[in-house]
């Protein structure tokens, strides 16, 4: 068994886990103060709620089920912390007459094209504007890294004028460009 695994899941107070059996897998519901997350677990992993955490037991030793018990645990780690403090993405932009800006529960942005692009309203995500600085904020962690992603795919930055739509903490490493004669 390997140590992540092994680590019970503290629930804090105010959090709410629910664990149902559906057959073949466990279907897991966590509710906390920033909203309510599900996800379905395969049954490989035994999965209890036990005083205030939830406690992951492996009785198989074949190797996919031990890989599968550290995952879940962190998966189910996520859930928890997701709804108790949420997770959040930073992205920044450079470049003459590149913006952004707030359209309903979603955004307009300008890269540079010749058309504006539509980002639309994701559930459970939400955007703050702030000079280039947007930020995504939700519960479910891989939600807001894929947006972010998708957001940042829309005009990558380039590596000789850093132009584009980067991570806050992403280092763009830059070209020199035509040596001049």
């Amino acid at each position: 068994m390997g140590r992540i695994g092994k680590a019970p899941v503290a629930i804090p107070q105010g959090v709410d886990v629910n664990i149902q059996d559906a057959g073949a897998v466990y279907k897991i519901s966590v509710k906390g103060p920033k909203g309510a997350l599900t996800k379905d677990f395969r049954k490989t992993i035994k999965i209890e709620k036990k005083d205030s955490s939830v406690v992951l037991t492996n009785s198989d030793e074949e190797k996919a089920t031990l890989a599968l018990h550290g995952t879940y645990r962190v998966l189910l780690n996520n859930m928890v912390r997701g709804v108790t403090a949420g997770f959040a993405k930073t992205l920044t932009w450079d470049g003459v007459g590149y913006r952004m800006q707030a359209k309903g529960k979603g955004l307009n942005i300008q890269m540079g094209f010749s058309h504006d692009v539509e980002f639309g309203e994701v559930p459970g995500i939400t955007f703050k504007l702030d000079n280039n600085v947007l930020t995504i904020e939700g519960a479910d962690k891989q939600a807001v890294g894929q947006v972010a992603a998708n957001i940042r795919a829309i005009r990558g930055p380039e590596p000789y004028k850093g132009k584009g739509i980067r991570y806050s903490d992403e280092v763009i490493a830059r070209k020199a460009g035509k040596a001049a004669k």
